[in-house]
């Protein structure tokens, strides 16, 4: 992926959405950008228009973190966007070297962590890498996500399920929503690694075979997943809204373990109850092992 256009069309995109009203500007007169100047930006964030402009023909390299501030400031950046330009940044060096600080390790999923996610069975819980591929999950986690696992198709990649899957527009009560989500968090991890192949291939599949996803990623939106609300509609127990929460491992894999529940006494929870009594007989039928796990490089046959 180019890293100076992403750092270009990030900033453009930025700048385009802030009106200048919005930073005490006067919005009279004729104007040929949507948002601010470059002149405008520049002088909020206290730098020379030659220098922003430099910056914004995809031109990190060597920019100090504390002109990043200025220019974080000046755009009206949140955390996320934040981090995404700081990533932008440290990826902007020399090739080599920016190849060498990004080394793609392909993270496993160790049988302790595997054991803490059989460990919730009241509970769909999941291991995730950073390109939204699940590495694990339980058999709760299987049954919520059936349709996702039963189509090969989708690699066990959220992303490819959302996209790809006819059933996923049905199953995403707020399939929009969840599909910048997506889309987001892909772009954060663009910038954090712009040298990955598997995250490239990801991206350039889903751009060549979806016109939803290639318009969202033009957006340069960024997201980090946290805690959100997830309403689904699945197959067998109808509408439910679940409480999701996602766990960074505190080590350099990028691997999140992500858990869904339901509020006491609520028709969620009696639907999770349901969704694992079904499971439980399906899995006594197929005699399958409790844990799912998956290489979905390997799965992707790349």
């Amino acid at each position: 992926m180019d890293n100076r256009a992403a750092i270009s069309a990030f900033l453009r995109s930025r700048r385009d959405r802030i009106a200048p009203e919005q930073v005490g500007l006067p919005a009279f007169g004729q104007r040929r950008v949507p948002g601010l100047r470059r002149g405008e930006v520049a002088a909020s964030a206290g730098i020379s228009v030659e220098y922003y402009t430099r910056m914004e023909r995809g031109n990190l390299s060597g920019v100090s973190d504390g002109v990043l501030d200025a220019l974080a400031h000046a755009l009206r950046l949140d955390d996320t966007e934040r981090m995404y330009l700081y990533d932008l940044a440290r990826a902007a060096g020399p090739p080599s070297e920016a190849r060498a600080r990004q080394r793609v390790v392909r993270p496993t999923v160790r049988p302790s962590l595997a054991r803490i996610v059989e460990g919730m069975p009241e509970l769909p819980a999941f291991v995730m890498n950073s390109r939204l591929d699940t590495l694990a999950a339980n058999p709760l986690g299987l049954a919520l996500y059936s349709e996702m696992y039963a189509d090969p198709a989708c690699g066990a990649n959220v992303a490819r399920f959302a996209f790809f899957h006819p059933a996923a527009r049905r199953f995403y009560t707020d399939w929009e929503r969840m599909a910048r989500f997506a889309v987001g968090a892909l772009r954060v991890e663009a910038g954090r690694r712009p040298h990955d192949r598997d995250l490239a291939n990801l991206i350039g599949d889903l751009s060549t075979r979806s016109d939803a996803f290639r318009a969202m990623w033009g957006s340069h939106d960024v997201y980090v997943f946290r805690d959100t609300t997830k309403r689904l509609n699945h197959p067998l127990i109808g509408d439910i809204e679940l409480d999701q929460e996602t766990l960074s491992l505190p080590d350099e894999s990028g691997l999140n373990v992500v858990v869904y529940s339901a509020p006491p006494g609520t028709a969620a929870e009696e639907g999770l109850r349901l969704l694992a009594s079904w499971s439980a007989t399906i899995r006594q039928e197929q005699d399958v092992e409790s844990t799912w796990t998956v290489d979905p490089t390997a799965r992707l046959g790349s």
